[in-house]
């Protein structure tokens, strides 16, 4: 005890010596324009950055502070960073000839798909989407790319996650062969046990899928009851977790909203007491009609004929169909690309049906922010521009207030949680694309 009290002064000495830590570095990444996903537009915008979070939102060369590194983007237009409310990353294409993606889908093992998901995060971030929701996996993969995305380790969007999707029986019994699958649940107890097991993986959302239909297989027969689905929904929220679920067709999407699911995914043909249901609930409708677009462009990679190609352009348009009375009534809408395989980047395709369908381009572009935001629970830290939120901003060539193509395929630079992560501005080192 004697020896420690006559070191104390030696100790103080080396303390006020010691260097303090050096101040954060602040960015100033200074718009032309910056549309803040709040309703506000800011001309010559200044966004200070210190580490992950926005600290400050400016104008001029006066809201820069001495020492500030600055990131000159004037000649551009600044929005909030993209939320796409429904992919798939794990769903990986190798490409090798001969092959199709459905075919191969699940084949190539967990590493193999997780390295091949690093392309697919990529172009998610080059559309200007730099959080996800990411709607179905197997063996864990979305958790994994969540957690290395988060650590650092992988380039990637923001991910919210849902494991395995519950699902009913779908294959017969073979003798003597068994075939343990994570995401099967049949009957009020098998789903709530699925679920449990899914939350302890530690999944973000629990989805169910509600009806048939995927893929080409456009049809909507309800699969799990409203008792089913509201089992699922009591243990998510029990668990302080939100619920998504599938549904082709209009008769699981009503039972889905009566269970008090946080959003339905896909549905056509709702009738008018579910959609209002919807608007009294705040359900959110995820409609993703440009993903069956996308299946149509691509048809020749994924072997499709004539007839499921017609057959897929009829659900669009029913699918379209009932976008519009959803804008109508009012119904809270999110972007979600459902993207797979060669789809990322093409994430926000989506946006120009909700401008077809009735919105303005600013609500078009709410969908994808503050839209997106609330549904995730995350209206505090996403989806808008201002002080304390996530610096995820978007720079975009145009006008997105006028023309929501300045969105779609006008984004140059993107920096998510306060780091570059897109760069194709003029000033960017390298071939342009």
């Amino acid at each position: 005890m004697r020896h420690w009290l006559l070191t104390l002064p030696a100790v103080a000495l080396l303390l006020a010596l010691a260097p303090t830590s050096a101040p954060a570095q602040v960015t100033a990444v200074r718009f032309g324009r910056l549309i803040d996903g709040r309703g506000g537009v800011v001309t010559d915008a200044v966004v200070l950055v210190e580490g992950e979070r926005v600290t400050r939102v400016g104008s001029g060369d006066a809201a820069i502070p001495a020492g500030a590194a600055v990131i000159d983007l004037r000649r551009y237009t600044g929005i909030p960073g993209l939320i796409d409310a429904h992919t798939h990353l794990s769903f990986a294409w190798d490409r090798t000839p001969g092959t199709q993606p459905f075919d191969q889908f699940g084949t190539l093992g967990q590493a193999v798909t997780t390295f091949l998901a690093q392309e697919n995060a990529r172009k998610t971030l080059e559309a200007g989407v730099t959080t996800v929701r990411d709607l179905g996996s197997w063996d864990n993969i979305d958790l994994a790319l969540r957690d290395l995305i988060g650590r650092g380790l992988m380039v990637g969007p923001r991910m919210f996650v849902a494991g395995y999707g519950l699902h009913i029986s779908m294959a017969a019994p073979r003798p003597g062969h068994l075939e343990p699958d994570p995401g099967r649940a049949d009957g009020v107890a098998e789903v709530q046990r699925v679920a449990r097991e899914q939350i302890a993986a530690g999944v973000d959302w629990i989805k169910l899928y509600g009806s048939t239909g995927s893929d080409k297989d456009v049809t909507g027969f309800q699969t799990y009851s409203f008792e089913e689905m509201k089992a699922a929904v009591d243990v998510a929220h029990r668990a302080g977790k939100r619920t998504a679920i599938h549904s082709y067709g209009p008769d699981g999407a009503r039972d889905a909203v009566r269970a008090g699911a946080e959003s339905v995914e896909h549905a056509t043909d709702l009738d008018d007491a579910t959609l209002t249901e919807m608007v009294k609930r705040g359900t959110f409708y995820a409609p993703t009609v440009d993903h069956n677009r996308y299946y149509v462009d691509h048809r020749d990679e994924f072997g499709y004929d004539q007839a499921t190609v017609d057959g897929l352009n009829a659900y669009i348009k029913r699918n379209f169909e009932t976008l519009k009375r959803a804008v109508r009534a009012g119904v809270k809408i999110v972007m979600g690309s459902d993207a797979v395989f060669t789809g990322f980047g093409e994430n926000t395709r989506e946006l120009e049906w909700f401008v077809k369908a009735g919105m303005t381009p600013a609500q078009a572009l709410a969908t994808a922010t503050t839209n997106g935001a609330a549904l995730l629970g995350k209206e505090q830290e996403l989806g808008a521009v201002r002080a304390g939120y996530f610096a995820d901003l978007v720079a975009v060539e145009g006008d997105p207030l006028a023309d929501i193509e300045a969105v779609v395929h006008g984004v140059r630079w993107v920096m998510k949680g306060g780091r570059v992560v897109v760069d194709r501005t003029d000033s960017a080192p390298g071939p342009k694309p």
